[in-house]
């Protein structure tokens, strides 16, 4: 079992946050969420909705320097600038459809506007990316929704022996 908290990285695509011009509270409340529950974060930036801006981030973040995880927030709507779906699928080797749905299908519950977001999530080699709504609400609550499960599926990509039914470290 892997005694080493997994690396996260979190990424918040404004263009106004870039500038300077918006607060970013989802980044920072995202950080928090994810250090409570055992991650540890060595990344966090703000940059504008480009989409291959975003590419060379993400490609960096995984291949440079290793993050096991990366939450994105923002640039997953309809707004002509949201492009973080377009981006993360350009970068990712196999798309994790459960994941989206499951934060969309929670979302739903909540508000009909969630048949807007766009976010998906994926692997490029051995990390996960996922993209999360760009509201401090939205990022929450979607992010709510899978936390029980990342730390499995980290676990998993890195090569955990453990069947799903089992806890982590009780390996045959």
């Amino acid at each position: 079992m892997n005694t080493t908290p997994y690396t996260c990285g979190v990424l918040t695509l404004s263009d106004k946050g870039a500038r300077g011009e918006r607060e970013d509270t989802s980044g920072p409340m995202l950080q928090q969420l994810l250090t409570e529950q055992g991650f540890k974060v060595t990344a966090y930036q703000i940059i504008p909705d480009q989409q291959l801006l975003i590419e060379a981030i993400l490609t960096n973040w995984v291949d440079e320097k290793g993050i096991d995880l990366i939450i994105t927030t923002g640039g997953t709507g309809v707004s002509p600038s949201d492009r973080t779906p377009e981006a993360t699928r350009q970068i990712i080797d196999l798309e994790i459809p459960g994941i989206g749905e499951a934060m969309r299908q929670a979302s739903l519950a909540k508000t009909p506007h969630a048949i807007w977001s766009r976010g998906i999530a994926g692997i490029r080699k051995e990390s996960l990316i996922i993209n999360l709504p760009g509201s401090e609400k939205g990022a929450k609550e979607n992010i709510e929704v899978i936390l029980p499960a990342l730390a499995h599926g980290v676990y998993k990509l890195k090569g955990g022996t453990a069947d799903c039914g089992q806890k982590m470290g009780e390996e045959d």
